[in-house]
C-alpha cells in the first residue's frame, strides 16, 4: 500500500506500522497507542482505537466501504478481481444495497436460523469424534473448514460433494494482495471457480424455486427486484466468501484462544450454559476482522481531526473491545463476565447479515467440544494470515484428548 492521506495528526498520536509483515493487533504498542490518543497514524491513514469513537464512526454516513478504493490502495486498479470486489454487497450503498440486502435477509431471519441450529449441533458432534481420534491435527483442515462448509452448504442449499472449499478459502486473500506475491493470482483462480459454480447453481435452480435454502430464496425473488443473472451470480459468490472464509478464521481464532486459556475451556465443560456468553467473549477478544475499513466520502471533521475526502480510515474493533474506558478487566479473557455489545459486526445499514448465524455456530461448537474433549494443546508453532482484513491461523496444529481417557 501507499499513503494516500494528507491528514495532519495530533502530536500525541502514535504511529503503528500495520504494513510490517510482523505486525499484530495484540502487540503491546497497539494498547499503548490507544492510551496515548483515540487514534494512531498508519502508512495508509488514520486508525481509530477507542470504543466511543469507533462506535460513532461505524454509523457515520460520511464514511463508507469501497472495494475499488481498497484495491487501488494496494496497487490493483483494473482486472477481474477489481471489478468483482467493488460489487460485493459489503461495498454497495443506497438503493442497490437495500435491494440486494432485502433478498438475502430472508434466510437470516430468527425463524430461519432455528432451522440450521440442529445442523450446526450435529456437525459439531460428528467432527468432535474426528478430533478425538486424530492425535495432533491441523484444526482448520480437521474441524474449522468442514464445520463452516457444512453449515454454509445447508443454508445456501449446496451439495457438499460438488463444492471445492479451497475456492472460498483462497478468495479471502483479496485483503492480502498488497502483502503476498501470490495473493492476486489465487484470488483470480478462486473467483473463476466460484463464479462457474454459482452459474451451475443458478441453472440447477432455474425451474425449481420452492426450497427454503438461500439460493432458492434468491432465485424466487431476483426477477422481481430487477437483478440480472450476473448480479445474482456475484451475490452468491459473496455469500460463499462470507459464510466460509470469515467463519473459518473466527473458529481458528477461537480455538487458539482456548489453548492459551485452558481453564476457561474446562469451565465450559462444567457449565455449558455459559456457551452463548463465551461466544461473545471470543468475538470480543479475537475478532476475525480486527479492523473495519472505511473511506471518507467527503472531508470529515471529527473531534478535532480533519480527514480529507478519499482518505482511508481503519476502525480498530480489536483495540476498541479492550478499551478500559468501557470494559472492566479488558485484558482478561473471562467467559463469566457480561460485556457491553460487540462492535465486531459493524452497525447501521451494513450491520453483518450473518452475525446471528456465526454466533449460533460458535455457541453450538462450544456446547459440544468442551463436553466431549479436554482442553486443546498446541503441538507446533502457529502460522498466521496477514492481520489486514480477515485474519486467523493458516496453520493451527493441536492435540485433543477425549474426556473418557485418563491422564
Amino acid at each position: 500500500m501507499t499513503e494516500t492521506t494528507t491528514t495532519v495528526l495530533d502530536d500525541r498520536a502514535a504511529f503503528l506500522d500495520v504494513a510490517d509483515p510482523g505486525f499484530m493487533f495484540t502487540a503491546p504498542e497497539v494498547a499503548a497507542a490507544r492510551e496515548a490518543h483515540w487514534y494512531a497514524g498508519t502508512p495508509y491513514g488514520v486508525m481509530v482505537l477507542r470504543h466511543a469513537q469507533v462506535q460513532q464512526l461505524l454509523r457515520d454516513r460520511r464514511l463508507a466501504q469501497s472495494g475499488r478504493r481498497f484495491l487501488k490502495l494496494n496497487g490493483v486498479t483494473h482486472g477481474t478481481v477489481h471489478d468483482w470486489f467493488d460489487t460485493l454487497l459489503l461495498h454497495l450503498r443506497g438503493e442497490e444495497h437495500r435491494r440486494q440486502r432485502a433478498l438475502v435477509l430472508q434466510a437470516f431471519a430468527p425463524q430461519a436460523l432455528q432451522r440450521w441450529r440442529s445442523t450446526m449441533r450435529r456437525t459439531a458432534e460428528r467432527l468432535a469424534d474426528r478430533l478425538a481420534g486424530a492425535g495432533p491435527c491441523e484444526f482448520g483442515e480437521t474441524f474449522a473448514d468442514p464445520m463452516a462448509v457444512s453449515v454454509m452448504s445447508a443454508i445456501l442449499g449446496v451439495p457438499l460433494d460438488d463444492y471445492e472449499p479451497r475456492w472460498s478459502t483462497d478468495i479471502g486473500l483479496v485483503y492480502s494482495v498488497g502483502h503476498r506475491a501470490d495473493a492476486l493470482a489465487r484470488v483470480e483462480r478462486s473467483l473463476a471457480g466460484l463464479r462457474a459454480y454459482a452459474d451451475h447453481l443458478v441453472s440447477r435452480h432455474g425451474t425449481a424455486r420452492t426450497g427454503d435454502d438461500l439460493v432458492s430464496l434468491l432465485m424466487s425473488g431476483y426477477d422481481g427486484e430487477g437483478m440480472d443473472r450476473t448480479e445474482l451470480r456475484d451475490l452468491i459468490v459473496g455469500l460463499f466468501f462470507a459464510a466460509h472464509d470469515t467463519t473459518r478464521n473466527q473458529l481458528g481464532q477461537m480455538l487458539f484462544t482456548f489453548t492459551e486459556h485452558p481453564d476457561q475451556w474446562e469451565l465450559l465443560a462444567e457449565r455449558p450454559e455459559l456457551a452463548e456468553q463465551a461466544t461473545d467473549e471470543v468475538v470480543r477478544w479475537c475478532p476475525a476482522a480486527p479492523a473495519i475499513f472505511r473511506f471518507a466520502l467527503e472531508d470529515v471533521d471529527f473531534e478535532g481531526l480533519r480527514v480529507p475526502a478519499e482518505s482511508f480510515v481503519m476502525l480498530c474493533v480489536h483495540a476498541a473491545q479492550r478499551d478500559p474506558r468501557v470494559f472492566d478487566s479488558p485484558d482478561v479473557f473471562d467467559i463469566t463476565l457480561r460485556r457491553p455489545p460487540l462492535l465486531s459486526f459493524g452497525a447501521g445499514p451494513h450491520y453483518c447479515l450473518g452475525a446471528a448465524t456465526v454466533k449460533a455456530e460458535i455457541t453450538e461448537i462450544l456446547t459440544v467440544l468442551p463436553r466431549r474433549l479436554r482442553a486443546p494443546r498446541l503441538t507446533a508453532p502457529v502460522v498466521w494470515r496477514n492481520p489486514i482484513g480477515v485474519c486467523g491461523p493458516e496453520s493451527l496444529t493441536v492435540n485433543f484428548q477425549p474426556r473418557t481417557s485418563r491422564g
